[in-house]
Formats: structure tokens, sequence, C-alpha cells
């Protein structure tokens, strides 16, 4: 699969990283977009470097580049995942704002009814927050609040990121067994 990722500037970049890491093990071509925002998080939160992290990617584009063949419809690509996702690039997604590289990608994933998976950071939520998900919803997006299933009995915080990592690839309909799925009892 061709699969687009953006990693916007909210907490939460190891969602992205550990997203990127996935898709390359299982062989997918990915094309990767990544706020300056997100690229600064990156140095807080994470051990690793942007550049380290674009070196995951089949392809990497900077958030201005307008001309980059994913601003565009005629580019094939099967899914799109934003993670993490500010509430500020959500809002301009569901408000049809393209006013970078970021929201104008995920207006093409929408209209032209592609999987288009967002794992928004923020708590707690306003109201303008949930109507902005809720247009995101109704216009075909999916929200993935990053939230932690403990049935799955977690040890470490990558146990707990490899299950909302695995929950992202699954709705963006990509195979994967990043972590331990319910089984009943």
């Amino acid at each position: 699969m061709r699969v687009v990722v953006g990693m916007s500037g909210g907490s939460g970049q190891v969602y992205g990283i550990r997203i990127l890491e996935s898709l390359k093990a299982l062989g997918h071509e990915t094309h990767l977009i990544m706020t300056n925002a997100a690229r600064e998080t990156i140095r807080v939160e994470t051990d690793t470097t942007p550049e380290k992290v674009e070196k995951l990617a089949s392809v990497s584009y900077r958030i201005k580049d307008f001309l980059a063949p994913i601003a565009s419809g005629s580019f094939r690509f099967e899914a799109m995942i934003i993670a993490p996702c500010s509430m500020k690039m959500l809002a301009a997604i569901a408000n049809g704002v393209s006013s970078d590289l970021l929201s104008r990608t995920a207006d093409v994933a929408l209209k032209e009814r592609r999987r288009l998976v967002v794992v928004p950071r923020e708590t707690p939520l306003n109201l303008i927050h949930i109507r902005n998900m809720e247009s995101l919803t109704l216009a075909g997006g999916v929200i993935l609040p990053p939230e932690p299933a403990f049935y799955t009995r977690p040890k470490s915080i990558s146990e707990i990121v490899d299950f909302i990592a695995g929950r992202a690839l699954d709705l963006a309909g990509i195979e994967n067994d990043i972590s331990p799925r319910w089984n009943g009892i």
C-alpha cells in the first residue's frame, strides 16, 4: 500500500514514529509530511531527530511544498494517518482550510474518499474541538483518540504506543500484529 503519514505539533510524536516504523517493517510505501512544530516537538519528546524520522519514510516533503505529488487527487494513495494531530491542524482540515501540504493532502484524502485516520492530541476538549471532530467525521474522517486499552495489560509505555499505532493501521486498512488483540475471556 501507499500511505501518507502526517505529523503535526501536538504532543505524542512517538505515535507517528511508531506508525512509520511499522509501515516500513511491513514493506509499505510511505509519504511523510511534518509540520515545523512537529519537528520541534520530536526534539523535545524523543531521543531522535526529525532527520532520522524522515529516513523512516520512503519520501518526505516540506510543509509548504504545494507542488508535491500528494497535493493532487490524481496521485494515488490508499490511506492517510495523522499522528499526532494538533487541534489547529484538525480545525484546518475540518473546515477545509488547506494552508499547508498536510492540510491540503488531508483535504485530498477526504475529497477522493480515501481513508483518513486522525489521532488528536489534546485534553480536555472544548466544544470547538468536539464540533471540529464531528465535522471531520461527517466528512469521512476517522477520529482515533490515543486512549490506551488496559485489557492488554501493558507493561510499558511502548506497549501502550503500540496499541494506538496498531489501531491506527487497522483503521487505515493495513494488516498488522503490533499489539495483542482482544480474544474474549
